[in-house]
């Protein structure tokens, strides 16, 4: 037998329960910044408003939204992980 498959280890982790978990961070992080109103953060960062709030709504977002959205929160892929994933 192949060692390897014998090591592997699968995880299931459901696309859309990770996306409402990613929104949710999302949200806390941009109200812990003092934004009360997701279209004002969307507006003062540069994000399309509409865009931003479903990314909160645990849409599907491009990785490059993702960077962008952290970025306006002022912190690093790693911070933005470290909690709550």
């Amino acid at each position: 037998m192949d060692s390897k498959k014998e090591n592997s280890k699968k995880i299931h982790l459901d696309p859309d329960d990770q996306l409402a978990k990613l929104g949710a961070r999302i949200k806390a992080l941009r109200i812990k910044a003092g934004y009360k109103n997701y279209e004002v953060f969307a507006y003062e960062n540069n994000i399309p408003r509409a865009q931003y709030g479903r990314y909160e709504q645990g849409k599907d977002l491009r990785f490059s939204s993702l960077v962008k959205v952290v970025s306006a929160l002022g912190m690093t892929m790693e911070e933005f992980f470290k909690e709550g994933f």
